[in-house]
């Protein structure tokens, strides 16, 4: 007997409501919920094939134990006495730096992923953290962090009011959105454009997003950051900056005009490969839009300008007058947010607070750059132990990360290493102890990270749409475990970490004058949280705490758990509204414009201004697939194949001057490597460039990923050798990365 049961999507950043059909425990078909408050019905090819993601044959359904060896089926009570075995005696006796923790993209898409990493690492007390985020959107991170005070203070585009979008380095029509959580985003862009909007995109490829756009800028890779100062330069030169309501709230306006002077459109033109007549006119744009917004993403991120680019995004959306009002870019409010302080000066932003042991990055967000992760474990040096131990968690930073070959020897030479992974992959195959969650279908979702980054505020709950599988343990218990055994308290009932953050988070609430909770009894409290378990007695928790609560009964109408059960495909919670000064926790209280890391990394930009004449051979680019997300689906048959392919794009004129045939093989060579992959002459790429996609290469032995390893492709990280970072944020370097051609003939194969 079938039956049907919601899920918002965990697949990408769009976070679709969905309507799976279910036989029996088996996920058989998936849909669009057109009820679903904020996606109303859209599906993508990812979300479309959710059942073939959820009972991939090659997912791990116990846990895995290296004994003799050879890792071996275990209970999870042997598991977790593995990990406090091996985990537990690192900590005691090179302290807790020596333990490192690698957090993936996934944790962002599920619940466990949202509440417990942060108590682990509270309870852990390591400084050796590696997030996938220094592979992608650090920069705005630290840019937000310097100009508003707050990392996660992110103002996202106002796509469905706005007059005019500016996208740089995003592909939205493939990537459904990143740092922007937008259902249907090609229909939303589209829906602009057919109210009279401009829609202008700036990317080195002609890609789907390009080809909808008004206007099309190939801009040559890494140099966005000097367009967007050119664009700021004419703002302020032809006297186009207008702040309007925001001009209380802003500090530094002269100072980035200064900071500016020598970025002008015709001393960018030859950098940028943009003419300064289309420069000037992008800026006058911008400016003359009734309503306008400033968007960009992971290919003005990952280069060497990754946070100055960042930084000038909003620049132009401040100089504009453009940031916190309708139609331009907003911040969102999620439901599970803190509640709100009053507006007024914070604490401020810091940078650099340590530094990693070998290289001497500084941390950002409190992460190291995952770049520095191999140099931590392999590299001995007087400045403290080096990693000894790893836990690994939705992470295959082998793949993602740069130089995987000297991490790959790295992960084999540590003392011990602990992978929540569902699949046997390039990573966890090194692990000692392998940690599998249960299918998405068999677990809870609500978006914490997301829906502070939507385009819409609203709140979506669905619990598990299949019970959990005998044998199994859900993901949420997985974390609570593993952050008892790695800190001393294995064999405590793991809802104790539940217990902990509940009665922590109350005991601040009611101290702060600010909350709804002020003055009252913490455990008075506790008894009125409601869910079936832990986790949704934090959910719950943080509902009523949030913005939108009940407040413990303060504001009756507001939210709590049961009134969204109540609302199962969600409640709408309304347009981004203007929310300054109060997300500002700078010291000054307001926007700080020209912050001084930014002033200091200015003149790095003004030397590659200097070098723009200098001969500039080919440039290698990244490439997003709709039917992908980096390396989590390439084991799933049909999310693969069509254009989801690992081919080298290569635009004709360049392959007609290195007599490279299409699909003939090629040897791309990087500073960090090689790798031999198919040509595609294509000129949806321009001349100068090649474009390879990330999170394939799926040949390494020892994995149980089947299809992957059936069609591996090759993993594009390998060209690089780690050293490539935007030092503000220690970002990687994965764009405009110089690489050399080889055509190879059968004799050379």
């Amino acid at each position: 007997m079938s039956r049907t049961a919601l899920r918002i999507c965990p697949l990408c950043e769009a976070t679709c409501g969905l309507m799976l059909t279910v036989d029996g425990s088996t996920v058989t078909a998936a849909r669009g919920d057109r009820d679903d408050v904020f996606s109303r019905g859209f599906i993508c090819p990812k979300g479309a094939a959710f059942g073939a993601v959820d009972s991939d044959p090659d997912r791990l359904r116990t846990p895995l134990v290296r004994r003799d060896g050879v890792l071996r089926e275990a209970g999870w009570e042997e598991a977790f006495d593995a990990v406090a075995a091996g985990v537990r005696p690192v900590v005691e006796r090179y302290g807790p730096h020596a333990v490192g923790v690698v957090l993936g993209n996934p944790n962002v898409h599920t619940m466990a992923g949202a509440l417990y990493p942060n108590v682990l690492l509270g309870a852990l007390g390591t400084r050796s953290l590696f997030t996938a985020s220094t592979l992608d959107q650090m920069p705005k991170h630290v840019s937000s962090g310097l100009l508003f005070g707050d990392a996660n203070a992110i103002p996202v585009p106002d796509l469905d009011r706005t007059d005019h979008l500016l996208l740089i380095g995003a592909n939205p029509l493939e990537s459904n959105g990143s740092l922007c959580t937008a259902p249907d985003f090609p229909g939303r862009l589209k829906a602009l454009r057919a109210r009279g909007g401009t829609l202008t995109v700036v990317d080195p490829r002609r890609t789907r997003t390009a080809k909808l756009a008004d206007r099309h800028v190939a801009i040559r890779p890494g140099t966005d950051a000097l367009l967007l100062a050119a664009m700021v330069h004419v703002l302020y030169e032809e006297d186009l900056a207008d702040l309007g309501a925001l001009a209380p709230h802003v500090e530094g306006t002269d100072d980035v005009r200064d900071a500016v002077r020598d970025f002008t459109p015709e001393s960018v033109a030859a950098a940028c490969d943009v003419d300064a007549d289309v420069t000037r006119a992008l800026a006058r744009e911008l400016a003359a839009a009734p309503t306008a917004a400033v968007y960009g993403r992971i290919g003005s991120c990952t280069v060497p300008h990754g946070t100055l680019a960042s930084w000038l995004v909003d620049v132009l959306n401040i100089l504009t007058g453009n940031l916190d009002r309708p139609g331009g870019a907003l911040f969102p409010q999620a439901a599970t947010d803190r509640t709100p302080r009053p507006a007024g000066p914070g604490r401020g932003f810091a940078l650099g607070r340590w530094h990693s042991r070998v290289s001497g990055h500084p941390e950002a967000k409190g992460e190291l750059p995952l770049s520095a992760l191999a140099e931590e474990i392999d590299t001995a040096t007087d400045a403290g132990e080096p990693v000894r131990a790893l836990l690994t968690v939705a992470a295959n930073p082998v793949l993602s990360a740069p130089d995987g070959d000297r991490l790959d020897k790295a992960l084999g030479s540590l003392d011990f290493m602990v992978s929540v992974d569902p699949y046997l992959n390039e990573t966890s195959r090194h692990a000692d102890v392998v940690l599998p969650p249960p299918p998405p279908a068999q677990s809870p979702h609500h978006d914490f990270a997301f829906n502070t980054l939507a385009v819409r505020n609203q709140v979506r709950y669905t619990r598990p749409a299949v019970p959990l599988e005998p044998g199994r343990t859900a993901e949420t218990e997985i974390l609570a475990r593993l952050t008892l055994a790695v800190t001393g308290a294995h064999g405590t009932d793991p809802a104790a970490v539940d217990a902990m953050v509940i009665e922590q988070t109350l005991a601040k609430a009611v101290r702060e004058p600010h909350s709804p909770v002020h003055g009252r009894d913490p455990g008075e409290l506790t008894a009125l949280l409601t869910g079936e378990n832990g986790p949704e007695r934090r959910l719950d928790l943080m509902l009523r705490l949030g913005p939108y609560g009940d407040g413990f009964g303060a504001r009756p109408d507001g939210l709590t758990l049961e009134r969204l059960l109540a609302h199962p495909h969600g409640i709408d919670l309304g347009p981004l509204r203007p929310r300054l000064p109060q997300p500002l926790k700078t010291r000054s209280g307001k926007v700080e414009l020209l912050p001084e890391p930014i002033a200091a990394d200015l003149p790095r930009l003004r030397q590659a201004l200097a070098e723009a004449g200098r001969p500039a051979g080919l440039v290698l680019v990244g490439r997003r697939h709709l039917r992908s997300n980096n390396s989590w689906m390439h084991n799933i048959p049909v999310l693969t194949g069509g254009s989801n392919r690992c081919t080298l794009h290569l635009h004709p004129e360049d392959a007609a001057r290195l007599g490279v045939r299409d699909a003939q093989p090629v040897r791309v060579k990087g500073p960090g490597g090689a790798v031999t992959a198919p040509a595609e002459i294509t000129d949806t790429v321009r001349p100068g460039v090649v474009s390879l996609p990330h999170g394939w290469g799926h040949d390494r032995p020892g994995t149980r990923q089947t299809h992957a390893a059936g069609a591996p492709g090759v993993n594009v990280n390998q060209l690089l050798d780690g050293s490539m970072l935007d030092p503000l944020s220690g970002n990687a370097v994965l764009n405009g990365v110089p690489v050399t051609l080889t055509p190879l003939t059968d004799a050379k194969l």
